[in-house]
Parts: C-alpha cells; sequence; structure tokens
C-alpha cells in the first residue's frame, strides 16, 4: 500500500472518530515486525501482536490482508474473552474490537466486553490483537479508531523473561483448535482451525511469564530443498529464520522496500539487537523427512551425516548471535522415526555447549497422526516449562545490553564503559581483536575522578 497510516485512517474515519496512528506510544507490540513501511508495521510471523489498554464506547483497528494461501484470520483478546475474525482477501478490513452498546462490528464480531451500562465507558479495558497463522498472509496494521470519549492508556510493562522459537506447523499452532480429533489426522481445514495462541510455544511461553517470538513455519524443514513449504522449491529454515518476512508468494507486493538491486523477491533482514531472548527453542526437523525419510532409513547414510552437520552449523550460528541464550534442541510429539532425535541428541553432545540442552517430551515422536490440539499442547507446555524452570533462575538473568556491547567490540567499534571503583583491564574480556578502550572510573585524585586511556588486550 502506497499510501501512509495516516491517510488511510482518516480515510476511513467517520465524524468524530479518533485517529491513533499506529506509532503511538501507548500501543505495545510483541514480535518480530518491519516496522519500516509507510502504511503502518507489517506482520508475517504467528503470535505477532498488539495491546491497548483503553477507557470509552468504541474501538476499532484497521488492518490489510497479503494473502497467499488459506483463509486467514485475526484473532484478539478483550478483558480475556477470546475472538476471531476472517479477513478480507484484499483491501482494508475494518475490525470492531470494542462496541460498549454489545453491538456487532463491521468484521461480524460482536465484542461486548463488559456490555453497555451506563458505567461501561469509565470502565478500563485490555485488548490483545494477534497473528493467528503463519505467512499463509501477511498483516498491515494501519491503526486504530475510537469514539470521542476514548481514552489510550499505558499498558503494563512486558516480562523480562524473553524466548525465542524456531519451529514448522507444530510452534505456529497449525490445526490446534480441530479438539475433536485429538490424537487422529487432521480434518478438511482451510486455515479456520489454526491458532497460535493455542501453540505449546505460546502457551510455554504464558506458563513462564515470558515474552516471545515464534519464528514458526507450516511444513518448514531445517535445509532448502525438502519439507512442505513452497514445494517444489522449498525454503528451510536456514534460509528465514534471520528474516522480517520471506513469503516468496508477497515480497514482490513491496518493491519500493524491498527491491533493492533490482530483486523484488529478495526477502528483509532481521536486526537480532532489537530481541535478546534468554531461552531460544529450535523445533526442526519433523518435515525433514518428507520427501524421503532419508535419516529414519539410513541413519549412518551420507545425506544423514550432512543433515547433522548443517543442524549443527544452525546452533552454532544461534549461539554466535545469542551468546549468552540457553538453546534448547527438540522435536515434538507428532509421529517420526526416533533416528531424527538420535541425530539431534548426537549433535548436541558433540558441540560441548552446556548451555546447549535436548529435550524429549514424554510421549515424543510418537503422540499423534495429526497436528497438536490446544489439550495435546498444554500437555506439552507443561513438560516443557518445567524443564526450562529446572535450569534455574539464573538463566533469565538480563545481558542483553552486554551482548549488544560484546556485537560492537566484534565489529571492531570503540566503546565507552564506565565503572564505579578502580577497574582492572581483566574486568572487560571481550574477543576478537586489540583495541583502546576508554575508561571513566571514582576513587584517587582530589576531584575524585580521572580519566584514563587503557589499552586492553582481547582474546577469545
Amino acid at each position: 500500500n502506497s499510501m501512509k497510516a495516516l491517510d488511510i485512517l482518516k480515510q476511513e474515519a467517520r465524524n468524530g472518530e479518533q485517529v491513533i496512528g499506529p506509532e503511538d506510544s501507548r500501543l505495545q507490540y510483541e514480535g518480530r515486525i518491519d516496522f519500516g513501511k509507510e502504511a503502518g508495521p507489517l506482520w508475517t510471523f504467528p503470535a505477532t501482536s498488539v495491546a491497548a489498554r483503553f477507557r470509552g464506547s468504541r474501538l476499532e483497528v484497521l488492518v490489510t490482508n497479503y494473502h497467499a494461501y488459506w483463509d486467514n484470520y485475526l484473532g484478539y483478546l478483550l478483558d480475556g474473552q477470546e475472538h476471531c475474525v476472517k479477513l478480507e482477501e484484499s483491501g482494508v478490513t475494518r475490525i470492531c474490537l470494542y462496541d460498549g452498546e454489545g453491538g456487532a462490528g463491521e468484521s461480524g464480531s460482536m465484542p461486548r466486553g463488559g456490555g453497555a451500562g451506563e458505567n461501561s465507558a469509565k470502565d478500563v479495558h485490555e485488548v490483545l490483537l494477534f497473528k493467528r497463522q503463519d505467512s499463509c498472509h501477511m498483516v498491515q496494521i494501519h491503526g486504530f479508531l475510537g469514539s470521542s470519549d476514548l481514552e489510550l492508556l499505558p499498558c503494563a510493562p512486558l516480562p523480562f523473561r524473553r524466548i525465542e522459537v524456531y519451529g514448522d506447523s507444530v510452534s505456529a499452532g497449525e490445526v490446534s483448535e480441530a479438539v475433536d480429533y485429538c490424537g487422529q489426522p487432521d480434518p478438511v481445514h482451510n486455515g479456520e482451525y489454526s491458532n497460535s495462541y493455542y501453540s505449546y510455544a505460546w502457551l510455554t511461553a504464558r506458563k513462564l511469564g515470558a515474552r516471545l517470538h515464534d519464528i514458526a513455519q507450516g511444513g518448514i524443514a531445517l535445509t532448502d530443498g525438502i519439507g512442505y513449504f513452497m514445494e517444489p522449491e522449498q525454503k528451510g529454515m536456514e534460509s528465514i529464520f534471520d528474516k522480517i518476512q520471506y513469503q516468496p508468494q508477497l515480497l514482490g507486493q513491496f518493491p519500493e522496500e524491498l527491491g533493492r538491486g533490482g530483486d523484488l523477491q529478495r526477502p528483509l533482514e532481521w536486526d537480532f539487537s532489537q530481541y535478546r531472548p534468554q531461552v531460544v527453542i529450535l523445533a526442526v526437523g519433523q518435515n525433514d523427512a518428507h520427501p524421503n525419510d532419508f535419516c529414519g532409513e539410513d541413519y549412518e547414510g551420507e545425506q544423514a551425516a550432512v543433515w547433522r552437520e548443517r543442524y549443527g552449523a544452525m546452533v552454532r550460528r544461534l549461539r554466535k548471535i545469542h551468546p549468552r541464550a540457553h538453546i534448547i534442541c527438540m522435536t515434538t510429539i507428532l509421529n517420526h522415526h526416533e533416528n531424527w532425535d538420535r541425530s539431534i541428541e548426537a549433535v548436541c553432545a558433540g558441540l560441548g555447549d552446556r548451555k546447549v540442552h535436548h529435550f524429549l517430551f514424554s510421549n515424543n515422536g510418537r503422540g499423534t497422526q495429526g497436528h497438536i490440539r490446544r489439550p495435546e499442547a498444554e500437555r506439552m507446555a507443561e513438560e516443557l516449562s518445567a524443564y526450562i524452570e529446572a535450569l534455574g533462575e539464573d538463566i533469565w538473568r538480563d545481558t542483553e545490553r552486554l551482548e549488544d556491547v560484546f556485537a560492537r567490540a566484534e565489529k571492531g567499534e570503540a566503546l565507552t564503559i564506565g565503572f564505579l571503583g578502580v577497574p582492572s583491564p581483566r574486568a572487560v574480556w571481550l574477543p576478537g581483536r586489540r583495541t583502546v578502550m576508554r575508561f571513566w572510573f571514582t576513587g584517587g585524585g582530589r576531584s575524585g575522578f580521572r580519566r584514563r586511556n587503557l589499552p586492553v588486550s582481547m582474546r577469545e
């Protein structure tokens, strides 16, 4: 969309409606989001969300859907009650998130949130709008429209615990709402049963009281050329894990941003410094058996050996990006040959990294023929969250700023570090190169402060 968000909002606003731009500081976004679009933030990944607290009679949101396949839906929680909205395949969809009079919005949903009444406009309400599905579509948030009495309030701070999940359809919550088919193959569907809110990933995050970035895509394998995603020219997690958006069917809809070097299909890369998880979960290995179960059929074969090598390389890439995070390698309860888990165990053992763990569910690889439904995902979340909690409270120590310092030092940037007390060069342990660092510290001298340039030898 070539229009700016504010122009879209003004065009759609009715008489007396307030216009709330998508950049409003009182809105709280979560997830890996492209904030570089003039028409508003663009969502690709499941469990991406925006939260708002407000008083007033009515709140609506304007979005544009970019459709690739299946029917596409957004979910939202209003005062704890869940709702679902089907999106138009193209153009602007106007979604009524709250109506104090209890009427239906143009989206066809009927949010009542506390119901009508003379005090309803004075009550504080909370809404969480979220992406239910993976890159079967992308959604652009143009902003919000509110009644004349609408008042936005600051949201509660986000948790300090942060997890990131790299996974496939199970991590995305695909077909999770088909609860009548627990342990059975999937029913015929067109996207209506998929809901990231009931994925084991988001359930685990809520049990841990943690934020979540859910980098999950249905059908994806570890490497290009296998799996189901974009078959027959499959893209693997190796190709998308560091991207903001990657859906080949949709990238060409944003040529002004993506057309660098004349390549309209070049996806945008993610800046990992924007989100530093303390726990990273790598949950691929299920779809890698398609079209050939090379690991299950020949564990010692060349293709299986290459896969293990590439899996180890993927873990090392994640370790380099997040040097202090705990990395949990796993598959899920969806049926698969045990050799895939055997391979992951061998890779983890060979890495010799005490912060790399291999986790198995109690019924790993033999829990169901179909996708994981909500009750099954809840049991998975109980086991996984208990495992993570057992690693100890120290894993959640906030090292985000320290990691960024290390990353800048590795690039050769000049750094300024302040100390309270007399520093020693040993107090700074940065890898990769020799440089001169500037220190300010207290102690000594009549002024109480001294400034010194100290050469520090930095080594691995």
